[in-house]
């Protein structure tokens, strides 16, 4: 059962890259003045305020969020929140498939981490998937020998995915056991809501922008759909069930993501794009999505494949 729904958290959150990509087509062109830096902040507080909604009949008239819970929501909302930010603003400059890709280069890190934590040198394994990320990372940008330059949504992808790294680490600290997931989600949703609405007005064009952002409804559907199936469904899953499997089955689990949305890609662009009256083209099965996708998904099963099973104690919903 926990297998099964984690792959299902991996099936809702994969639509968020679709759907934050086609957010962005439909804003900039209503908003030809805003920055994507503006329409990412107002997003991720849009987004998750709205999930903090969903979430408060659930955490009402229940035992208030405990300390610790608060603890481990706040350093969520900090790493998570910053890292889908980078992770949005990234895809107003890539596709929706090269940035899912992209994101689980924090396989590669996570262990890359735990060598600097320990200070021992990274082993074949470590250095095998490394290269195999970066490789695959260059051949999904499309960087050739003669164009040693990685493009804007790349390079903040990569860097979203570095974040996501401290993200998972507080996931798993042993230190957070037994703390509730629904409550911790909840925290965590506020946090991230609290956190981008300073960032949303200092870099608004004015406050009337912040409003008009919202004022379709196109965007008011987009907005509801990722907080309701990416966010609230998807991290209600991880947070509960992920401490209920070992570390090495999360690690294979979670690699699913972007095979789901290669395959959203393919069809749900110009449904979203028909929706908001806007171009928003399907993708289409290429060379270089194949093998540059192959070499990251096979840099992740290397990692994790055949290491010592982490059972972290699992807390209740």
């Amino acid at each position: 059962m926990p297998v099964f729904l984690l792959i299902v958290a991996c099936a809702l959150w994969a639509v968020s890259f679709p759907l934050v990509k086609v957010l962005h087509v439909e804003q900039a062109a209503r908003l030809p003045g805003a920055s994507s830096v503006f329409l990412a902040s107002w997003m991720q507080f849009a987004r998750f305020g709205l999930g903090a909604l969903m979430l408060l009949p659930f955490v009402v008239g229940r035992k208030l969020p405990t300390r610790n819970e608060v603890h481990q929501g706040l350093i969520l909302a900090l790493w998570g929140g910053v890292g889908m930010w980078l992770q949005a603003d990234s895809l107003a400059y890539t596709e929706a498939s090269t940035s899912a890709f992209l994101t689980q280069a924090y396989c590669v890190f996570l262990p890359l981490w735990a060598c600097l934590r320990l200070r021992r040198a990274p082993g074949a394994r470590v250095i095998a998937a490394t290269l195999m990320v970066i490789a695959g990372g260059a051949i999904l940008s499309g960087l050739r020998p003669g164009n040693l330059n990685l493009g804007r949504g790349e390079i903040e992808t990569l860097c979203a995915a570095f974040l996501f790294t401290f993200q998972i680490l507080a996931l798993e600290n042993p230190r957070f056991g037994g703390n509730r997931g629904t409550a911790v989600t909840f925290v965590m949703f506020l946090g991230i809501a609290v956190l981008f609405v300073p960032v949303t007005v200092i870099v608004a064009p004015d406050m009337a922008t912040c409003v008009a952002a919202g004022a379709s409804l196109q965007s008011f559907v987009i907005i509801a759909c990722l907080a309701l199936f990416c966010s609230v469904g998807a991290y209600l899953l991880m947070n509960i069930w992920q401490p209920r499997v070992s570390a090495t089955e999360a690690g294979l689990i979670y690699t699913t993501e972007p095979v789901f949305t290669g395959i959203y890609v393919l069809f749900l662009p110009a449904m979203l794009g028909a929706f908001i009256g806007g171009n928003y083209p399907n993708e289409s099965i290429s060379a270089s999505m194949f093998v540059g996708g192959t070499l990251i998904f096979g840099a992740n099963v290397l990692m994790q494949w055949k290491r010592p099973p982490l059972l972290p104690p699992a807390g209740p919903v």
